[in-house]
C-alpha cells in the first residue's frame, strides 16, 4: 500500500507518534498519534499489497477474532484514506 504523505514514525514516552516531514508539513495538522495496533499496521503499509496482508499478520500477532481484525484494520486505513495518506 503506497502512502503519499511524507510521515516518520518516533516512539516518544512510550507513545507512537506519525511526524510530517517535507511539504507535509503545511498540509497536516500536526502530530498523528498512533495506538499499539496503528502502531503495528503503520510498519506493515510500505510491504503490504492488500487489506488481506495486513489482517493475516494482525492475527498473527494478536489474539483477536477475524471479525474485530477486520472492523479495526478497515477503520485504521479509512481513516488514513481520510487524510490523504493512503
Amino acid at each position: 500500500m503506497k502512502i503519499k504523505k511524507e510521515l516518520i514514525i518516533r516512539e516518544i514516552a512510550g507513545d507512537t507518534i506519525l511526524v510530517p516531514v517535507g511539504k507535509t508539513v503545511y498540509d497536516s495538522n500536526g502530530l498523528f498519534v498512533l495506538n499499539e495496533l496503528g502502531a503495528f499496521i503503520w510498519k506493515l503499509l510500505p510491504a503490504a499489497t492488500n487489506e488481506n496482508d495486513i489482517m493475516e499478520a494482525v492475527l498473527r500477532e494478536y489474539d483477536v477474532s477475524r471479525e474485530e481484525a477486520q472492523k479495526d484494520i478497515s477503520e485504521f486505513l479509512e481513516k488514513l484514506k481520510d487524510m490523504g495518506i493512503l
